[in-house]
């Protein structure tokens, strides 16, 4: 029998702040919403509101109200992704993606359970359909998609972060470390995907091994970019936001000849 020997560092899981640090290098800039007011219907008739100036927004929802920073980004020029990595509420995040052009929205809320419980990732996320209040939506409501099942990605995120993705089914996706902290570590995590409008796609995960989530827009029509933001307990065990995003290579698909995935 032959002894196949490993590289003793592959036994080490990195921790979230570890593999983080550097993951925005290739992000999309940052803009100002200051001056900015955004009201929202969310789909189950509760209402969420931000009002910006240039370095915090005061939201209300949820049944709660707060003032906190705010990471936003222009993702096209009709299509703003913002992150509001709470400090009025510790271990929790809210991500909304709105256009100006159709009036459609997404809420993502992501929150650190207060302890582990077996078989479950220890963040959790909801997810919302909306509308940006003030004029008739117009397009499809964004909602669960299956299109991205059978694709296969990689992701550079920075030039020490690389990273590969393929897509299995509407709850599941794989992924591994090509070159990073991670290099050699790989897993099958929990995912949701969304299609946001054509070619803007909506993709969160949420991790069994370490306590992190994320929530991506991966647009795979216009630009080939991804903006993201991550959410999770630190080597510490407190909790810390980050950002993340960068270019997008389609590697190919493939297509399921006979069962289809979940």
């Amino acid at each position: 029998m032959t002894d196949i020997s490993t590289d003793p560092a592959l036994d080490e899981w990195r921790t979230y702040d570890e593999f983080a640090a550097g993951i925005d290098t290739f992000r999309l800039p940052n803009v100002s919403l200051a001056g900015t007011a955004v009201a929202l219907t969310l789909d189950d008739g509760s209402a969420f509101s931000l009002v910006f100036d240039s370095v915090a927004v005061t939201w209300t929802g949820f049944d709660a109200a707060g003032t906190d920073p705010y990471d936003a980004v222009a993702v096209r020029d009709d299509v703003v992704f913002v992150n509001i990595p709470l400090e009025s509420r510790e271990r929790e995040a809210i991500t909304v993606v709105y256009s100006t052009s159709t009036r459609r929205a997404t809420v993502v809320r992501s929150r650190i359970a207060a302890e582990a419980l077996p078989g479950e990732p220890q963040v959790g996320q909801e997810f919302w359909a909306a509308t940006v209040d003030g004029g008739e939506p117009t397009g499809e409501t964004p909602g669960p998609s299956r299109d991205l099942i059978g694709k296969r990605n990689v992701y550079r995120y920075s030039p020490h972060h690389l990273y590969e993705h393929v897509y299995v089914s509407s709850q599941r996706y794989a992924w591994q470390c090509l070159e990073g902290v991670q290099r050699g570590h790989g897993d099958m995590d929990l995912s949701t995907v969304w299609k946001f409008a054509d070619g803007l796609y909506l993709f969160c995960f949420r991790e069994f091994r370490i306590a992190v989530a994320s929530v991506w827009l991966h647009d795979l029509g216009y630009q080939l970019m991804t903006t993201g933001i991550f959410l999770g307990l630190n080597g510490d065990g407190d909790a810390e936001h980050s950002r993340g995003g960068g270019h997008i290579y389609p590697l190919g698909s493939v297509a399921y000849p006979d069962a289809q995935p979940v």
